[in-house]
């Protein structure tokens, strides 16, 4: 093999390393499995001779009867095509695997939320903390054999809440308790607990010593939020001063976290859908056709013509809804007057009527069904969608851009601030508007077209500066992009049923595994899911394209001033539901 990168190359990499890696014979996973010992040289390999330098995804499994444990890892090259999928096995009892984060820093966040809800350790990890639980909460609570204070039943519908009538608490029985495992001997009433903190403040260390060779100062360390409003919600930010400027930063997560896989592992299929709605609460619609295309994969259905013409319609009036909040609110985090975000809002308020009149709801919308989607257009309704995409949306889109673009305090705040270049973002696996206001025109609905994407003529947006400015302007070009991908849906949209057979209220998903993905507003939202032929997802992973685009969060904040952070963070555009999840 040559010293050059096999760039865009799909090939059986068996070939090349057949002594060990093999083929998963798993219905519906195509990919291959990679022996512990050999996972950072298969990593390396991969980035560096076969072009995948972006690592999309990394998922724990625990398969408790057979004893086992399991990582899944996606990765994608940024000039286009499949994902490659690969995983690694090993011991329930000693759950050990190499850290990637060596390779692809992007890793980071994924690999902690694996050892916080599985115990996966990752060797080799630089700072392997719990991400969403605190860190003296008892246990993993993705495991299998793990079970909550008020346990019921392994899956939904539980047969009876209340037998008899009596009210039984289960905590009493629950030998944890309130999930926290005191050791033998232990007092809590004679215990002066630590700083909670501590081992995040120690990964500091280095940092809040380390001294300005021009002027010396002391560097302090400074918490913003979790209550502060510019946080976008119960989000904290831990960053190192010295003076204003932010010499390091650290994310904190978890204060919303509500464990939505193991409620999802929970519940059965259908059953799923409504809280898909509730990750990026913004984008309720994108978050269904995610979840839909994963179990779809499985069931080996496809759904009928105007059903895919009525899911796009919908994923793209979300991507305009998201994009409008997200820059009302940037210039809400600029100081601005109220005035941009209510002119943004107003036309997201037209938009949720549609949503409101083909769902009945304006937010949890829960509209997309395995094979179509729950119900057709309502009446007078695609009348209200033409006038307002050939019509309203391109003048407002317009206005909108002449009020803010060239307005000189905007362009002083944003302009080389929060700069991520092209490099960084792939190796940090920003995907979305981040990744593409850095200079990389990856976009899934152009590089591994899902649904009928591949039938549209549209320009994949692109900015070359990675500041807060270009993540700005990206998102204006997307909304005229996804106004030009409506015109064409509105134009050509058949007629014809709206759902494969009919409605069901329980689906039998057969046994195996897939990985379904969008380009949601946000970045590449996935499902992998995994079924054991049962009622209920064996296991049910979301990957967040909040939760991850954050892991660049300190790349774009140092060297940055206090100021600079709020928006920084604003034009990452995260909502909280879907990065704690």
């Amino acid at each position: 093999m040559s010293d050059s990168p096999v760039v865009g190359m799909q090939t059986n990499l068996i070939e090349y390393f057949p002594d060990w890696l093999q083929k998963d014979e798993r219905p519906g996973y195509e990919g291959y499995i990679v022996p512990a010992e050999h996972l950072l040289e298969f990593a390396q390999a991969l980035r560096d001779r076969f072009g995948y330098d972006l690592l999309s995804s990394v998922t724990g499994v625990d398969y408790l009867p057979e004893g086992k444990m399991e990582v899944v890892y996606h990765a994608l090259q940024t000039t286009g095509g499949p994902l490659l999928n690969f995983k690694v096995q090993v011991s329930r009892e000693n759950p050990v695997v190499p850290s990637v984060v060596s390779i692809w820093p992007g890793a980071d966040f994924q690999e902690r939320e694996a050892w916080d809800l599985l115990g996966i350790r990752f060797e080799g990890h630089p700072d392997l903390r719990r991400i969403l639980m605190w860190e003296g909460f008892a246990g993993h609570p993705l495991r299998k054999d793990w079970k909550e204070p008020y346990f019921e039943e392994e899956a939904k519908p539980f047969k009876s809440r209340w037998p008899d009538g009596h009210v039984q608490r289960a905590e009493d029985r629950h030998p944890l308790h309130d999930n926290v495992d005191y050791p033998a001997g232990f007092d809590p009433e004679q215990w002066t607990p630590e700083s909670a903190d501590e081992l995040l403040y120690k990964s500091f260390q280095s940092v809040v010593e380390g001294a300005n060779s021009e002027l010396h100062t002391d560097r302090m360390i400074v918490n913003l939020g979790p209550q502060h409003p510019s946080t976008h919600g119960v989000f904290r930010m831990v960053v190192v001063l010295d003076g204003e400027t932010i010499v390091d930063l650290k994310p904190v997560f978890g204060y919303l976290h509500r464990n939505h896989e193991k409620i999802g592992e929970r519940c059965t299929w259908l059953q799923i859908m409504p809280f898909t709605d509730r990750l990026d609460y913004i984008s309720s619609m994108s978050n269904n056709f995610g979840y839909a295309l994963a179990v779809e994969r499985l069931m080996g259905i496809k759904p009928p013509e105007r059903a895919e013409y009525i899911r796009v319609m919908m994923a793209e009036l979300t991507r305009i809804v998201s994009h409008l909040v997200s820059i009302g609110f940037l210039l809400n985090d600029l100081g601005a007057y109220f005035t941009p975000v209510l002119y943004a809002l107003e036309e997201r308020e037209l938009i949720l009527d549609i949503f409101e009149a083909v769902s009945g709801s304006r937010m949890m919308c829960n509209y997309f069904r395995f094979g179509g989607v729950a119900r057709d257009l309502p009446e007078g309704v695609l009348e209200k969608v033409k006038d307002l995409v050939f019509e309203r949306l391109p003048r407002k889109i317009d206005e909108l851009d002449r009020y803010l673009t060239r307005n000189e305090i905007v362009r002083v705040r944003t302009e080389g601030v929060g700069v991520l270049t092209a490099e960084q973002a792939i190796a940090l696996s920003a995907t979305g508007p981040v990744l593409r206001a850095s200079g990389v025109p990856y976009d899934i609905r152009r590089a591994d077209p899902y649904s009928i994407y591949d039938r549209f003529e549209f320009d994949v947006a692109v900015r070359y500066h990675g500041d807060v400015y270009d993540r700005y302007l990206l998102r204006l070009d997307e909304i005229r992009q996804s106004i030009r991908i409506l015109k064409q849906v509105l134009k050509d949209l058949p007629e014809g049923p709206v759902q494969v057979g009919k409605p069901q209220w329980q689906v039998r998903v057969p046994a195996g595994e897939s990985y379904g993905r969008v380009e949601g507003p946000k970045g590449e939202l996935g499902y992998y899911i995994v079924s054991n032929g049962k009622p209920n997802p064996w296991r049910y992973h979301v990957r967040a394209p909040s939760f991850i685009n954050l892991t660049s969060l300190a790349q774009m904040a140092r060297g940055g001033k206090v100021a600079d952070v709020v928006v920084i963070l604003g034009s990452i555009d995260i909502v909280l539901g879907e990065v704690d999840r």
